[in-house]
């Protein structure tokens, strides 16, 4: 056999390795905490890492012990406290460095825990440069500290005046998580959605305090960038809570959770949801209305507590549990019925409500006749255009891939202008994750128009057809859109043309943290030994103190002034990716304003300091704008 292989590879039992604990995570952090990431992204690695401690401090509050959690987070080093019953003191070291141990095995202990699996502490432990808890109970503390999961110090029980619960403090390892940095806003956004589902409970972050007095009702105020065309309906029952009303924004917006777990891509729960909420409506008035007709511009949250939840992945970003217990009842026939008797019973309670929301479907479904000749045409025209030889150089996994739900995560898709920025990319990236979707020219400036638009231009409509949204963001093809563009002035037109086209006709697909900008270096300096690639003036400075005065400088204006030799560091396991953000306090049309409407001195200043475009061709750009 051996010489019919060329490398004359052995394979024996010298080949088998067994890991252990540690070093099985460590040497597959993905498969415990998801991406690894820089701290840029929400859902970051670092970020899990927090989750996965605060849940345990949750699980606690859940069980009627520990109102308050305390957060600090400084530089790279962070500390949890929250005031629970503390870990048994015998079993400390155990609970954080040994596998399935855990109290969430004993349903009696943890009814409805999110963490089931008794990883999630263990894989802090592991990946963290150094770890230490402390368990306080009773009058009595016990301390161990580790190294990248290894234990290095075992104190003996000793005498305390703290209060009961447990201190968990650890510092992400450097050599896993490399030139990362946490950002306030996704550490709050996270500690947020706790707070919402958990009303009662009090999260301090670096001395700041967040608490919810209306659970999901306030999730919904704070989440929502556009006006709600009535007030809030607020549901709340046994094990469930939802909240849900209509702006004039496109799309749907769902904010699901499972037993406080924020499932961002969603599962049999909010499909449940949005069946119920659809049935329900149409019984209530009597009408034969379009499901799609009474969910467009829904904006809505649903949590629900189960037992023994299973999610899709250690990430628990969906759900994919059929059945709830008490009784085994199917989590579809649960929220059915839930929300059928109590949204009927609040429609027929609030009729100026109700008839705010007739009115929301009804225009919605004039607006979907309109188009329906459209959308047929442009489908047609679609197929024709050859879209997947032409305009898209696939990859071979997609985010709608179920089976494959860790790889799909990580999937990416570039829309890029000019056959060499495309032919950069196309050639470095990476064939199973990335694709590549190529702009002919600009787009159209989509501000203040309306969705007819998608339809009638053939760009935006090949590229809804890409990405497979024309329906909704839950068929979305690809875990990230990555918006990359040339660091010129037609550069940064464009850019700001695609943020309109995506805020303006998919909210959702931007609130749900998909869309992104590629952020690529601006300079290239070099010596004979050493190459380094700087993104901004402050980068290009600190490199030529570094390499010397007369190091080469090079100036990238385009994409495809960068070699695929050279681009493959820019969209690897390093590629720098800046998230496009809608919030409360910026609602679309203000943003929409911000980007496409008149010139302010504001937008002048943003974007000279965020999209990299210098004072010289500032004024042209604003002249295309």
């Amino acid at each position: 056999m051996a010489e019919n292989n060329p490398q004359h590879v052995t394979y024996n039992e010298d080949n088998i390795r067994s890991l252990d604990w540690k070093e099985h995570i460590r040497a597959r952090p993905g498969m415990y905490i998801g991406k690894l990431g820089n701290g840029n992204s929400y859902d970051d690695g670092i970020y899990i890492l927090v989750k996965e401690v605060i849940d345990n401090s949750i699980d606690e509050f859940v069980m009627g012990y520990g109102k308050k959690v305390e957060v600090t987070i400084k530089d790279s080093k962070v500390i949890i406290r929250d005031f629970g019953r503390g870990i048994p003191l015998g079993k400390v070291i155990d609970c954080v460095s040994k596998i399935n141990t855990g109290g969430k095995y004993d349903s009696k202990a943890f009814k409805k825990s999110v963490g089931l699996n008794g990883v999630g502490t263990k894989a802090v432990n592991a990946l963290a440069s150094d770890f230490k808890v402390e368990s306080f109970r009773d009058g009595q503390v016990k301390q161990a500290e580790f190294k990248k999961g290894e234990l290095i110090k075992d104190s003996k029980l000793a005498k305390t005046e703290e209060r009961n619960g447990t201190r968990i403090t650890f510092w992400p390892d450097e050599e896993v998580f490399k030139s990362f940095q946490f950002k306030s806003d996704h550490v709050i956004r996270l500690i947020k959605n706790y707070c919402y589902l958990n009303t009662g409970l009090s999260i301090w972050y670096n001395s700041t305090r967040y608490y919810s007095e209306k659970g999901l009702f306030d999730l919904l105020e704070d989440k929502m960038s556009a006006e709600p065309l009535y007030p809030i309906i607020h549901l709340i029952g046994e094990d469930i809570e939802v909240a849900f009303t209509h702006t004039q924004s496109y799309g749907e917006e769902y904010y699901s959770f499972v037993n406080g777990q924020h499932t961002t891509q969603g599962g049999t729960h909010q499909g449940a949801f949005r069946e119920a909420v659809a049935k329900t409506i149409k019984e209530f008035f009597n009408k034969n209305y379009e499901p799609s007709d009474i969910r467009s511009s829904i904006v809505a949250a649903v949590s629900v507590k189960v037992m023994e939840p299973v999610f899709e992945s250690q990430t628990k970003t969906k759900l994919g549990s059929t059945e709830i217990a008490p009784g085994g009842k199917s989590i579809r026939a649960f929220i059915g019925e839930f929300v059928k008797e109590k949204l009927d019973n609040y429609l027929h309670k609030n009729p100026d409500i109700a008839e705010a929301l007739d009115r929301k479907i009804r225009m919605s479904e004039r607006e979907r006749k309109d188009l329906a000749g459209i959308r047929k045409l442009a489908r047609d025209r679609a197929k024709k255009a050859n879209l997947h030889n032409k305009k898209l150089r696939d990859c071979r996994s997609h985010f709608s891939d179920s089976k494959n739900n860790q790889r799909s995560s990580e999937t990416t898709i570039f829309i890029t202008e000019g056959d060499s920025a495309s032919g950069s990319i196309t050639k470095c990236r990476d064939v199973n994750t990335q694709a590549v979707f190529s702009l002919k020219g600009k787009p159209l400036n989509s501000y203040g128009l309306t969705k007819k638009v998608v339809y009638e231009n053939e760009e935006f409509n090949l590229i809804q057809a890409a990405l497979d949204i024309e329906d909704g963001v839950e068929n979305l093809r690809y875990n990230r859109v990555v918006i990359a563009t040339d660091a010129d002035v037609d550069g940064m037109h464009i850019r700001l043309l695609l943020m309109t086209f995506f805020i303006q006709f998919f909210p959702d697909l931007v609130k749900a943290n998909h869309l992104y900008i590629l952020q690529t270096p601006l300079f290239r300096v070099r010596n004979k030994k050493e190459t380094t690639y700087c993104y901004s003036e402050t980068e290009k400075r600190e490199a030529l103190e570094k390499l010397g005065a007369k190091a080469e400088i090079t100036r990238f204006k385009g994409l495809g002034e960068i070699s695929p030799d050279e681009f493959k560091y820019f969209i690897g396991e390093d590629m720098r990716l800046e998230p496009v953000v809608i919030d409360k306090e910026t609602s679309v049309d203000e943003m929409l304003s911000f980007y496409m409407g008149k010139n302010t001195p504001e937008r002048q200043k943003y974007i000279i300091e965020n999209l990299k475009v210098e004072k010289d061709t500032l004024e042209e750009l604003e002249v295309e704008v």
